[in-house]
């Protein structure tokens, strides 16, 4: 009778990966990104171990949607204050901080307990092509449709 094999912190192996978000739909990036965080490529996956791999997003402020997210879809703050609601749009958020708006996404598949908030944390979004990352060797994800 084989028993189930359950991964343990020692037999965690991270790798680095690069995605360039160039022309890529966010969605369908953002879930193939939280593949890679969680560790669901690798047949050692445990739900419970953070198990996944760090990953590198470059050119955050190229990315592409579909239909009218750019105008319809809209971000929410809350500042505590009573009526101190902001408010903004996909557009507006790309062209302040397109980092926010891939961490987002991604956040938005990721567990939400102390385990989806360490995989976050392996998460590196830059707006331009330049990541201090080379010293990793990281290797380059190819998002297709």
């Amino acid at each position: 009778m084989k028993t189930t094999k359950f991964a343990k912190k020692e037999d965690i192996q991270r790798k680095w990966y690069v995605v360039d978000a160039r022309d890529v739909v966010l969605g369908r990036m953002a879930v193939k990104i939280a593949d890679y965080l969680r560790g669901k490529n690798k047949p050692i996956f445990t739900p419970n171990v953070d198990t996944g791999d760090f990953v590198i997003v470059i050119n955050a402020e190229k990315v592409r949607v579909t239909g009218n997210k750019l105008e319809d879809k809209k971000y929410y703050h809350h500042t505590g204050y009573i009526g101190h609601i902001r408010e903004e749009t996909l557009k507006d958020k790309i062209a302040d901080a397109p980092d926010e708006v891939i961490r987002h996404a991604v956040w938005g598949m990721l567990p939400k307990n102390r385990l989806g908030k360490a995989m976050l944390k392996k998460l590196k979004v830059y707006a331009g092509t330049d990541h201090g990352h080379a010293a990793q060797k990281p290797e380059l994800v190819k998002i297709t449709k």
